[in-house]
């Protein structure tokens, strides 16, 4: 199913009007972080200040709806953006690493995968990577489709 479809189906469900959306996959996986968002294990997302100034692209807000995407481009869930706020690398939260779902969910296990990803991003941009790089903190809810719950 393409983005439109799934954004169209969305709306329809619950009677919502049109509105605007972004579509994207995620990182270095985008197979696994898209299913973790699916399933609700992943709720949060960082990424660099720099890169979005780099693109002259807006920063994410709270409302805004997106269309999480596959590494083929097929839409897999709707995701609503909750909270944005921005703080240096090393002042990530443990919270924060928890929510994004990765790995074993640790800080550690965030910032070693995290300092990696953003240090070749700013690579390609031709700036450097530092402990005090300003990071963009994006905290979602999967809003379509919606999970089923367990029926004991």
């Amino acid at each position: 199913m393409k983005a439109n479809e799934m954004f169209r189906a969305f709306l329809q469900e619950n009677n919502l009007p049109q509105t605007d959306y972004d579509a994207f996959a995620f990182g270095v996986d985008a197979d696994l972080l898209a299913e973790l968002v699916r399933c609700g294990k992943k709720t949060a997302c960082s990424s660099l200040h720099e890169v979005y100034a780099h693109e002259n692209a807006p920063l994410p807000k709270a409302g805004q709806y997106s269309v999480v995407l596959d590494s083929r481009e097929n839409a897999v869930c709707v995701i609503r953006t909750t909270l944005v706020y921005m703080c240096a690398f090393n002042k990530v939260s443990p919270l924060h690493a928890a929510k994004e779902g990765e790995g074993n969910g640790s800080l550690a296990y965030w910032r070693r995968e995290h300092e990696d990803f953003f240090r070749k991003e700013l690579s390609a941009i031709d700036l450097p990577f530092t402990r005090q790089t300003p990071v963009v903190c994006e905290e979602f809810e999967l809003v379509y489709p919606k999970q089923k719950e367990d029926k004991a």
